[in-house]
């Protein structure tokens, strides 16, 4: 087995281990939803609310131990193995921080938690993007569009601009740390992301289709 995937198994593993020692110490009704200025919106009871993000972590690592091998497209995985694994790492450490935030929340402790927010998603939004620039076209991981499926060069092509925006994101939101208006800007720039890449893969499928009717017609001459 592969040390990412370790890596990340033990992430899992040590979600139900801080699960098991926390549990005493949470309130019955535990804070589990905050909205976009850090407010509670949203409560859990202590069963729900100390065992959900571990059992969320085992079915996520699951799932994504899985993907590869009933893609179509499996053997694309061998070319970005090494950024696939270590995506699984990225998120399952994502949410563990997630939850060690949410723990500490409920045991009292007080913070800025858009503050905390944000090197957390600085750092999964940056190696998205890293991810991105790496990956080969698949049915699960990247930028999925009916063109980018269609076209390697187009996957391509959407893949490396989506690389720079997402890390972009990331960069906007470790700003969070110390201007926690930059966490929320850095959202709307993936999402911003996610609309400009489909855009743009759709366009370049046109262009490829447009040259590659004019070669044919070229060829007939």
């Amino acid at each position: 087995m592969r040390k990412l995937q370790l890596l990340a198994i033990a992430l899992a593993a040590l979600s139900f281990i801080t699960a098991y020692a926390a549990y005493p110490y949470m309130p019955e009704k535990m804070a589990s939803h905050w909205d976009i200025n850090g407010e509670v919106n949203g409560h859990m009871g202590r069963d729900a609310g100390t065992y959900f993000m571990p059992v969320l972590a085992v079915a996520m690592l699951a799932l994504f131990l899985v993907l590869p091998r009933i893609d179509p497209l499996r053997k694309n995985y061998a070319q970005f193995q090494g950024e696939y694994d270590g995506m699984v790492a990225i998120i399952l450490a994502f949410l563990y921080y997630i939850y060690l935030l949410t723990l500490a929340y409920n045991a009292g402790c007080s913070f800025n938690l858009m503050q905390l927010l944000a090197p957390a998603f600085g750092a999964l939004f940056i190696y998205t993007g890293v991810v991105l620039g790496k990956a080969k076209q698949n049915w699960f991981v990247g930028i999925r569009t009916p063109w980018t499926l269609s076209s390697e060069k187009v996957w391509n092509k959407t893949h490396a601009m989506g690389s720079k925006l997402f890390m972009a994101a990331g960069i906007v939101a470790l700003l969070g740390i110390a201007l926690p208006q930059m966490f929320i800007a850095s959202i709307a720039v993936v999402i911003g992301a996610a609309v400009a890449t489909f855009a743009y893969s759709y366009v370049e499928y046109r262009r490829e289709a447009k040259e590659d009717r004019g070669k044919k017609k070229k060829g007939k001459k």
